[in-house]
């Protein structure tokens, strides 16, 4: 396992070494590491200790991320390492982010060797998802200038949670991100994430107002605790005077998973009421995900009404957009990203190892580069 140097941190007068890649701010102790378990102080210094390693690779549908906007019906190859800087007691991946285990890092995966992978798959870009990347920043980085190199884009799914400096940094590379909000209160986030609300706010407003980065956000609603009406009005309005009414908002069903499975799984009928109060709050482009919905998973045209991308899970169907994302009907602008017609990659899900291993398994592409 390759130990990188990195940037963000500083020593502390009682010789501890405070680490300023998120807000938690990890103050360690020669040998130990911080919540995230990946960044460790060894040599005076913190190290990223997952440097060059994934817990895999899947070719996804692009929408899968979710992103409806940016280069609808490619494909991208998404990847992950181990561990997260924070603790969502639902979390859906947590096998890999909270995995404490280093040989859950099975795949060797240098930045070039990524790149060389998606383009030689086919790929429009390359997402860091499973886990966050902002805790593996170095390596995100230097896939993400690998990938660029071959006109590939790459695509951060995140929380969100990072520091001032290191958030300018990451998003320098990115050229699209889906950011996690959790929920819209304070309290939410300190007894069920153990972290902020105002971090990832911050992240938001950034990317809105400070970079060319595509994003879109999701919240995934949990029935009785971040779900009321209240909340959703008062996350909607926000998202609208302080980004714009064209950020897609994602409204995805929750299933009882990790440390969180006392709760019911979230009603369809939650997600539509989401859906109509973002709407009704000037949010132009609303979705449902996680449900068989297509009305609420299609793309609609602001301007005309009409159903310009038809999706059915990540599946899409008719698509009546020009090839710069204007809509056949009446010729106006889609916000996103949209380079030719809609990719044919479809809703298929394609496991790959960046260098063959014995035992791979059959609907499984060994990917030699």
């Amino acid at each position: 396992m390759e130990h990188a140097a990195t940037q963000y941190w500083h020593p502390l007068e009682d010789g501890r070494i405070q680490c300023d890649v998120c807000p938690r701010a990890c103050r360690l102790r020669e040998g130990q590491r911080g919540l995230c378990f990946v960044r460790m102080r060894e040599g005076g210094e913190v190290v990223l200790t997952t440097y060059g390693r994934s817990s895999g690779f899947c070719v996804d549908p692009i929408e899968k991320k979710p992103l409806n906007h940016f280069l609808p019906g490619s494909s991208v190859l998404s990847f992950g390492t181990a561990g997260c800087n924070l603790a969502c007691k639902f979390c859906q991946n947590w096998d890999i982010s909270k995995s404490r285990e280093l040989d859950t890092l099975a795949d060797a995966a240098s930045p070039d060797k990524i790149a060389a992978a998606a383009e030689r798959l086919g790929c429009a870009s390359v997402a860091f998802t499973y886990n966050d990347p902002v805790i593996f920043l170095e390596y995100a980085i230097d896939v993400a200038d690998a990938c660029r190199a071959r006109g590939i884009r790459s695509v951060a799914v995140t929380a969100g949670y990072v520091c001032d400096e290191p958030r300018v940094e990451l998003f320098r590379h990115m050229d699209a991100a889906n950011v996690d909000l959790k929920a819209f209160t304070e309290e939410f986030y300190a007894q069920t994430c153990a972290g902020h609300l105002q971090p990832v706010l911050d992240t938001l407003v950034y990317l809105g107002h400070e970079t060319d980065v595509w994003f879109e956000i999701t919240n995934l609603l949990i029935p009785g605790l971040n779900d009321s009406d209240e909340e959703i009005d008062a996350m909607t309005r926000w998202i609208v005077s302080s980004l714009g009414p064209d950020v897609p908002v994602h409204f995805t069903a929750f299933h009882p998973d990790y440390k969180l499975r006392d709760r019911p799984p979230t009603p369809p009928e939650t997600l539509a009421r989401a859906r109509d109060l973002a709407r009704a709050n000037g949010v132009r482009h609303a979705y449902t995900g996680n449900v068989f919905d297509v009305d609420g998973q299609s793309t609609y045209c602001e301007s005309c009404g009409a159903r310009v991308i038809e999706r059915d899970w990540y599946r899409l169907g008719a698509y009546r957009l020009t090839a710069d994302g204007r809509c056949e009907a009446c010729a106006a602008q889609l916000p996103g990203v949209f380079a030719g017609g809609a990719g044919d990659w479809g809703a298929r899900r394609l496991p790959v190892r960046l260098q063959p291993q014995a035992g791979t398994h059959t609907g499984e592409r060994a990917v030699r580069s």
